[in-house]
């Protein structure tokens, strides 16, 4: 399996610590960063009395993380840039598909693109997008993208995108894989079957995820691809847990066909450095007790 940790927006904005941080992660083993996608910020008193969906405000910093990437991608040589996911209904398509073509170019083949819908209407509202279509946009965006990336014309009729005669140049060596983040509802995995590289699971508390993958299992074959292809992105919390539930919880995973394991739990009052210290040593304990 492969292993990943997030980037911890709240680390400031002195680009030498970020660099430090990148390194260190890479240095220590771990195969990705993952990094969540909100461009504009939304103050709680926007949301009403049950206040924002998620944990996610004004208040929460956020590095943009396509230019974050790029950034990245100068300072380290082997660590691979994954979003967490990448609102892509919220973005051009076109724009998107350019800056995801130059990461992947500047990082020499280090891109992989896991795009979602989101949650946030008031951050869509501000963008200019609509938040009401989001779904069906997005694979209709997913078709365009990949388009873009992979040929030296694009001519495309869809719903939303009419492209005549349009191209990236330069194009990326080799197209970033594409996977998508989402939930476990029979529509969704269908989406990820028909569309996808891979899953990134972003459900609720109490979602049967094994039961899931086996149904997406079975909707892959129905679209005539091979399940064992098909990439399995997972979490494992490390905070308040011992190395033994560490270890079980990979080897969980592991047995239900995870390709990737994403090592979570990060303390606020713990700094950024501190946090990667003992996702570093967890990365040490599982490795050596999964592989």
């Amino acid at each position: 399996m492969r292993y990943g940790l997030n980037f911890p927006h709240s680390i400031g904005k002195d680009p030498a610590l970020i660099r430090d941080w990148a390194q260190t992660a890479e240095g220590n083993g771990f195969d990705y960063m993952l990094t969540i996608d909100h461009i504009a910020g939304v103050h709680r008193d926007q949301f009403g009395p049950d206040g924002p969906a998620f944990n996610y405000t004004s208040e929460t910093p956020t590095h943009e993380l396509l230019t974050l990437f790029a950034f990245v991608a100068g300072v380290t040589q082997r660590i691979e840039l994954t979003p967490s996911v990448l609102l892509l209904p919220q973005r051009p398509t076109v724009l998107a598909a350019k800056q995801c073509a130059e990461v992947q170019i500047l990082s020499g083949g280090r891109l992989r693109v896991v795009v979602g819908i989101g949650w946030n209407n008031h951050e869509y509202a501000a963008l200019g997008a609509n938040f009401h279509n989001r779904g069906k946009r997005l694979e209709e965006q997913i078709q365009v993208m990949q388009a873009l990336w992979t040929q030296e014309r694009v001519d495309f009729d869809g719903r939303w995108h009419k492209l005549s005669g349009i191209n990236l140049n330069p194009l990326p060596d080799k197209a970033p894989p594409l996977w998508i983040g989402g939930g476990a509802e029979d529509n969704l995995l269908r989406r990820y079957a028909r569309y996808a590289d891979g899953w990134l699971p972003l459900v609720v508390p109490g979602t049967n995820v094994p039961a899931a993958v086996e149904k997406l299992r079975g909707f892959l074959k129905e679209e005539g691809r091979d399940p064992s292809t098909f990439g399995l992105d997972v979490r494992v919390n490390i905070e308040n847990t011992t190395p033994e539930e560490w270890v079980a919880a990979a080897t969980r995973w592991k047995d239900v066909g995870a390709t990737n394991v994403s090592i979570m739990g990060a303390p606020s009052d713990r700094t950024a450095m501190e946090n990667l210290a003992r996702f570093s040593e967890a990365l040490k304990v599982i490795r050596a007790e999964v592989g």
